[in-house]
């Protein structure tokens, strides 16, 4: 048992650190103009240097809409990190981690929905003279949200002994 909550804790940090990673860096779509690569994030367009996104005035909502609710997801990662340790030392034998598996699983559904609108709506909005593919970032995210449903689940399903 204490090997098995040892290794949600890692994965759990594991998760949080790919989230901060992912929301911060921007590498979510990559591209090479003139043999120079171009990535774009949720933030910056760079290339040597980097600048504003331009984002067209119908899609300003959405990149909006996808940074908040990925600083949402780590908010409720690091609040579930917290409440699983708190829960640890306060939880009585035999009890389940609920709150700290459903903070979790909203997490999940926060990664969902930010990353969901990001394919939706800037897979490869580089330029349209630039060939793009999903850079690290986009998958750290996708990878964070399989990795948070698995925990929240486990959260859910495990019991304190």
């Amino acid at each position: 048992m204490l090997v098995l909550l040892a290794g949600i804790f890692v994965v759990h940090i594991a998760t949080v650190i790919m989230l901060f990673v992912s929301t911060i860096a921007n590498v979510w779509m990559v591209g090479t103009y003139n043999y120079e690569t171009v990535s774009s994030g949720l933030w910056l367009l760079c290339n040597k240097t980097c600048g504003e996104l331009p984002v067209r005035s119908d899609d300003a909502a959405s990149l909006k809409t996808v940074q908040a609710f990925m600083i949402l997801s780590i908010i409720f990662s690091v609040i579930a990190l917290v409440m699983f340790i708190a829960q640890l030392f306060t939880l009585e034998k035999g009890k389940r981690f609920y709150i700290t598996g459903a903070t979790m699983l909203v997490c999940w559904l926060c990664i969902l929905i930010a990353v969901s609108i990001y394919t939706a709506r800037f897979t490869g909005q580089i330029s349209p003279s630039i060939s793009s593919h999903h850079g690290y970032c986009f998958i750290l995210a996708w990878i964070c949200f399989c990795f948070s449903f698995i925990i929240g689940i486990l959260y859910l399903v495990l019991r304190k002994k």
